[in-house]
């Protein structure tokens, strides 16, 4: 995502960061941001930072209220071939983000927490501005059963609309923000039963192509902050896998087949890429896993512990990670 310091949304930044990326031991893809600052007012030269490596375009965690500027960023995506990757909450609906708005929230001592309808509003919108456009248009982190629903409307139409799912909205609900407190906090936050759902009858036909973590690191001393005051997001690549099988294959949502397809086929088609199958020739980007194998949430590689899942048994156990066929991650 183009949510560094300062923002990926001009060449020399972009260049800084594509070559910090080649000291890492995995392929480290980077987007562009849509807007200048992720202001949202003005739109960042995007053929200057395709040419120079970008492969897509985002705000990350902030939506674009401004429908002109989306549309006009839409078109600009479409005459480019390039994804569009949209956040869909709209701040005026929301009192307090990372928490629905229900008893939920009133049990944390809030005002209020974020209206499914923030959602619903934003990915309506920007369905039918990617059906007039023809652009091809990533929603992400969908946490609403109201808005996969809008998707696969979007779709029915003949919109280039893809819809993406993360582990916890697949997994969790509400409630769990009750058990697991700020480590359960993110946006869009965790809903309903209902939603959660939904959301798994999107992954089973397939109006969500897409499952991707969300990952966002925060420190302990970020995450200890009171509720309203802590920022939000869980780190979610070391789980993902686990969590798909777990809650997906096992429970006969999905065959494994269809996981994998959503977690490295499909993301990588949405971006025009060349990757995510195993083939003689291809580029030799291996996960080996163990998928009977059972294991408990403790330790991370990760600099980061802010996730919901510890403690959690999963099924699935990561052995190897080669990149470019070199083996860069080995089970402890």
């Amino acid at each position: 995502m183009a949510n560094t310091k300062p923002v990926v949304d001009n060449v020399q930044t972009l260049n800084y960061v594509n070559e910090k990326a080649k000291e890492a031991c995995i392929n480290v893809l980077q987007v562009g941001s849509i807007t200048k600052s992720f202001r949202g007012k003005e739109l960042t030269n995007f053929e200057e930072l395709l040419e120079n490596g970008a492969v897509g375009f985002s705000d990350d965690g902030i939506a674009i209220m401004d429908t002109d500027i989306l549309y006009e960023a839409m078109k600009k995506a479409k005459e480019l071939d390039v994804p569009i990757s949209l956040h869909e909450e709209d701040s005026n609906f929301i009192d307090t983000a990372g928490v629905n708005d229900s008893e939920i929230a009133k049990k944390l001592g809030l005002k209020g927490g974020a209206k499914t309808c923030a959602e619903d509003i934003m990915v309506a919108r920007d369905c039918m501005i990617a059906l007039e456009t023809g652009a091809k248009v990533s929603i992400q982190h969908i946490s609403s059963g109201v808005a996969v629903e809008t998707v696969r409307f979007a779709k029915s139409l003949g919109a280039k609309v893809y819809a993406e799912a993360a582990p916890h909205h697949f997994t969790l609900t509400e409630e769990d923000v009750l058990k697991h407190g700020s480590l359960a906090k993110m946006n869009p936050p965790l809903r309903t039963d209902k939603d959660k759902q939904t959301i798994i009858e999107g992954l089973k036909d397939n109006t969500i192509e897409i499952i991707a973590t969300d990952h966002a690191p925060h420190n302990i001393e970020e995450k200890n902050r009171e509720f309203a005051a802590c920022p939000s997001g869980i780190i979610g690549l070391e789980t993902s896998l686990a969590l798909g099988i777990t809650s997906l294959v096992k429970e006969n949502h999905l065959s494994l087949i269809s996981l994998l397809e959503k977690m490295t086929i499909n993301p990588a088609k949405l971006y025009n890429l060349d990757r995510g199958y195993i083939k003689e020739g291809a580029i030799a980007d291996i996960l080996i896993f163990n998928p009977d194998e059972e294991w408990i949430v403790k330790d991370f590689d990760s600099k980061s512990s802010n996730s919901p899942f510890i403690g959690e048994k999963l099924l699935g156990k990561v052995k190897y990670t080669i990149s470019e066929g070199k083996i860069v991650y080995t089970d402890k």
